[in-house]
């Protein structure tokens, strides 16, 4: 048999894989364009919102807001959404971070609620029990480019009055019933940053449907009223909100630069959509052949997922009792690239763990001033911790971006391993 590659024998796989970005002359023209024209700022400008416009009707919603990031697209989407200190905001703990901090941003309070261990996404079942008289809003998370199960969700808010941001921070170019993530809820926040599958530099954007919602959006991302100019956004304000410093609010515009390589990035979008899709969904199926590793599952209400992380669960049948860190070992070891994941969930880091030496008076976490005081020490979603602690194992976006028999060399390496797995024992 075969001698594993960590042990000192040929890899499956020599090759380099796709590179990301994917950079062409169009690009450098687009962004030097902007340069030549002295005009980089948004003021004064047309990228920006010619890319808004172009974004938010690719996934399926009337109205984008560019700005500097998708942390920052959560963060604003939320305070459109008039949430108050005190409010709460039902978030899954296995998760980027800035899902959660966000919330804490605005100064609401992030309430866990565990996720279904077969999608990754929140498990709708047990929305309803965490809901109380203080909570507004909920955050499903497209986990990986894999759509969360909306019909219960929206079900749900609309019985309680609750709002809905879709984190599509994964998600560019995935669709739930044929409709484009973050036209389902209320708004959308995705993140453009360099590693995601629309990138710039950094940035992200807001979709919407609801025009009142992006009026407040353009305010609280602009503390200059009058910095955004007429366009996608400036027609749609409500009469009598062109003053300027009418709230409290920060500087989080994008430049037109960003706006220049987004608009030549985007019309790369739709064909590389298209391959990770067909490429995610052929491994998925090689790897379900193979005991002792599994993808995930895939609902009917997934039109496309995208995969901006193909996401296995690693469960050891017929690996004679390999741990999941050996295997991932001996399979980057092979020419094949993995990671373990979130190795903690959200709400076991120091901001929640340690809030009142993390934040600042411990607000908004501790003190109860607004709502109640919420010790995150006593948060236990468990199959959340035991997928960060157990099964999980991650293949990033850029690898589906070649041809299908990359998929191939990927199912081979698993199979080598599972094969000679006495060599690791």
């Amino acid at each position: 048999m075969a001698k594993l590659a960590i042990n000192g024998g040929t890899p499956v796989r020599t090759s380099p894989w796709p590179k990301w970005p994917e950079v062409d002359e169009s690009d450098v023209q687009a962004v030097s364009e902007v340069i030549r024209s002295g005009r980089w700022g948004r003021l004064g400008g047309t990228k920006s919102a010619e890319f808004e416009q172009k974004f938010a009707a690719y996934q399926g919603c009337q109205y984008g807001l560019t700005v500097s990031s998708g942390t920052a697209a959560l963060e604003i989407a939320l305070r459109a959404m008039k949430l108050a200190p005190g409010d709460e905001v039902i978030v899954p703990p296995y998760t980027f971070m800035a899902t959660a901090t966000a919330v804490l941003q605005v100064g609401a309070l992030p309430i866990f609620v565990d996720i279904n261990p077969r999608t990754y996404n929140l498990d709708p079942a047990l929305i309803e029990d965490a809901i109380t008289d203080r909570t507004r809003a909920i955050i499903p998370v497209h986990f990986g480019g894999l759509p969360c199960d909306m019909d219960p969700i929206m079900a749900i808010a609309r019985r309680h009055g609750l709002k809905v941001l879709e984190d599509c921070s994964h998600a560019h170019g995935g669709q739930w019933k044929d409709k484009g993530l973050g036209s389902i809820g209320d708004a959308g926040a995705f993140s453009l940053m360099s590693g995601k599958n629309l990138a710039t530099g950094e940035a992200g954007i807001i979709t919407t449907n609801d025009p009142e919602l992006l009026g407040w959006s353009v305010l609280y991302h602009d503390f200059w009223r009058g910095a955004v100019r007429a366009g996608s956004v400036e027609s749609e304000l409500p009469q009598g909100w062109t003053t300027r410093f009418p709230v409290l609010a920060g500087n989080d515009r994008t430049n037109e630069i960003e706006a220049a390589l987004l608009l030549s990035q985007f019309a790369k979008l739709e064909d590389q959509a298209r391959r990770r899709s067909r490429n995610g969904d052929y491994l998925n199926r090689l790897v379900a052949q193979i005991e002792g590793v599994r993808p995930l599952r895939t609902d009917p209400y997934v039109t496309r997922n995208v995969y901006h992380i193909l996401t296995l669960q690693y469960t050891g049948e017929g690996f004679g009792g390999l741990s999941r860190e050996k295997f991932s070992q001996a399979l980057n070891a092979e020419g094949i690239p993995n990671s373990l994941g979130y190795l903690k969930t959200v709400y076991q880091h120091p901001v929640f763990r340690e809030a009142e030496t993390a934040l600042p008076g411990g607000f908004p976490v501790k003190g109860g001033y607004y709502g109640r005081e919420i010790d995150y020490n006593q948060v236990h979603c468990p199959e959340a911790e035991r997928l960060c602690h157990e099964e999980t194992l991650w293949f990033g976006q850029s690898m589906f971006l070649g041809p299908q028999s990359d998929m191939d060399d990927v199912a081979e390496a698993i199979q080598k391993i599972r094969a000679n797995a006495r060599e690791l024992r």
